[in-house]
């Protein structure tokens, strides 16, 4: 039974796995090539960042260094963009591209920009309802009679419970399908206020914008892996909730 379950699962999820791996395997590479290159104009992540806060009219950002490697974000919360120690002060490629990235978060939040107002909003009942979500399907599957290896019947007052609360369950964990993909949007036009401020402040030319383009596409990437990866949870969970009738 329990060897079933795991292949089952392995069965459901082996795309998003292979999907999220090769994301995982570009961005590392990008990362690692680029971040041993200098960049040309010795310009270094903070700096960077700086850079597309004024070419965009946003002032009041403040840049504070986060330890760890590809740890770099921007807190709103603070108003403060948080670059790792390789990007700080690094003056390699990937150090401009990534901090150019966050700055380009700090744009959207000082401009408004719908989507991510809609994922900071989305983030607290995320929290709740991915972890909430799990406890209710679980429960709903114990009542429901999935475990058992006798079928409850489902005119019974429990199996009926138990359908209610899988429901509940699969409404609040797909608050984690919906935050992944209005993320999205959110990545994505970070980075292009990033690549279109780098580009006309020619922050970096040539091979070097390429290189750094290079880097934020990879990443993009992994939250598309995320989403889909998402998405297949919850056909699972549905199509584990269909079998139960």
């Amino acid at each position: 039974m329990f060897l079933y379950g795991y292949f089952e699962y392995l069965l459901w999820m082996l795309p998003a796995l292979i999907i999220s791996a090769i994301a995982q395997a570009k961005v590392s590479g990008a990362y690692n090539k680029n971040s041993k290159i200098q960049n040309s104009r010795g310009i270094s992540g903070a700096e960077a960042a700086r850079r597309v806060l004024a070419a965009n009219g946003v002032t009041g950002v403040n840049i504070a260094t986060t330890p760890g490697k590809m740890t770099d974000h921007f807190d709103p919360r603070d108003n403060t963009i948080y670059l790792s120690e390789g990007v700080c002060n690094a003056t390699t490629i990937a150090a401009v591209g990534i901090a150019s990235h966050e700055a380009g978060h700090a744009v959207q939040h000082a401009t408004g920009y719908m989507p991510n107002k809609v994922r900071s909003a989305l983030v607290p009942i995320t929290r709740i309802g991915s972890t909430l979500g799990w406890i209710l399907l679980i429960v709903g599957f114990i009542f429901s009679g999935y475990y058992y290896y006798t079928t409850t019947d489902p005119n019974s007052t429990t199996y009926k419970i138990g359908g209610v609360l899988i429901v509940l369950g699969i409404l609040l964990y797909s608050t984690s399908l919906i935050f992944t993909l209005v993320t999205l949007p959110v990545e994505f036009n970070a980075s292009k206020r990033a690549l279109k401020t780098i580009e006309e402040t020619r922050m970096l030319e040539g091979e070097e914008y390429k290189g750094a383009k290079s880097v934020l596409s990879a990443a993009a990437m992994t939250y598309v892996a995320a989403a889909f990866t998402a998405l297949l949870q919850l056909l699972r969970i549905i199509a584990i909730a269909k079998r139960r009738r």
